[in-house]
């Protein structure tokens, strides 16, 4: 499922309070625990992430202390001790076979050693895949039986929504717009290569005035900058959102993916967000106004501008059309 659809699926475990195990399978850098994080925020509740692979086993179980004759464990103190939120072990697989078992204990039993998890907490998990080239261990199908799995893969309209969220770097959108197979675009040899994860990291980069083939590798980089330079021939998108008519939608391909998210992106209130609008209706193939529309809606519903919508479709008729049309095309 995509990261959007996982999303959706972990927010109804929580609403229908089903204390299940979740497993969740996916190739590093897609983002598998700030989703869980993002689920655990809307909810309001805590988020406690434990990363299996660092830690031995009296770090879970927690250490033996000797109490009126016998051994009582300790536990750990991240382990959470009243409350509600998510408890969530990252990297499951990569840990060691004598560690999976203790984990399994907390997963099953929601008890290790001394410590028992609050009735108020879930318990999720996360791990790569054989084929992700990760280095992991089999999991014992006891534990693996005991899960709900789902498998989450990179997905660029997820992504898309997630940086404009983020206030991302506008141009690496742009840019995963016009070549989405550098989204998550693995390589065997070298170390640095593109994920969602590090084209976040890309983002910081580029605000700093840095190269970001440290962080997707240099020959995504080599590709990101030679679309970088089609801005330069790019409408004003500052002018236009001003509300200037006058300028032309660029015939270029790469250059109308830069324009469409660079006024989705840099629109700031409801009024920069009509101008580029009613640009596009007049300049534009109807397929760009919706490409804009579905962007700024984005925009504007993270940043809790829901009665400037409002506004907004009250003052364009032509702007409730399109949210007509684009509802029944994603059966929103």
């Amino acid at each position: 499922m995509t990261p959007l659809e996982l999303q959706g699926f972990l927010n109804q475990i929580i609403s229908n309070d089903l204390k299940l195990a979740v497993m969740l399978w996916g190739a590093p850098g897609i983002g598998k625990s700030s989703i869980v994080r993002q689920v655990a925020t809307h909810a309001k509740l805590e988020f406690v992430d434990v990363r299996l692979s660092q830690l031995a086993p009296t770090d879970l179980r927690g250490l033996p202390v000797a109490e009126d004759g016998s051994a009582k464990w300790f536990p750990p103190e991240f382990l959470p001790r009243a409350g509600q939120g998510i408890l969530f072990l990252d990297e499951l697989n990569m840990a060691a076979p004598t560690m999976q078992g203790i984990a399994q204990q907390l997963i099953l039993d929601r008890a290790v050693g001394s410590y028992t998890l609050p009735d108020g907490w879930f318990v999720w998990a996360a791990g790569n895949r054989r084929e992700d080239r990760a280095s992991v261990f089999e999991m014992p199908a006891p534990l693996a039986n005991r899960f709900l799995h789902l498998e989450v893969s990179a997905d660029l309209d997820s992504f898309k929504r997630y940086a404009l969220e983020k206030n991302l770097n506008e141009r690496i959108i742009a840019f995963l717009a016009f070549r989405p197979n550098l989204l998550h675009a693995p390589d065997t040899v070298r170390p640095a290569w593109a994920s969602p994860r590090s084209w976040e990291m890309a983002s910081h980069l580029i605000g700093a005035g840095l190269p970001i083939a440290p962080a997707v590798g240099e020959g995504t980089e080599a590709e990101f900058r030679a679309f970088e330079r089609i801005y330069s021939s790019l409408p004003e998108i500052d002018a236009i959102l001003s509300g200037d008519t006058s300028l032309e939608f660029p015939t270029e391909p790469s250059a109308r993916y830069a324009v469409t998210i660079g006024l989705a992106a840099r629109a700031d209130g409801v009024d920069q967000v009509l101008n580029a609008f009613r640009w596009l209706v007049d300049k534009a193939e109807v397929e760009w106004v919706h490409f804009y529309t579905l962007d700024a809606l984005t925009k504007i519903r993270a940043g809790g501008q829901l009665g400037k919508l409002v506004s907004m479709v009250e003052r364009e008729p032509r702007l409730n059309e399109f949210l007509r049309e684009i509802n029944q095309l994603t059966g929103a």
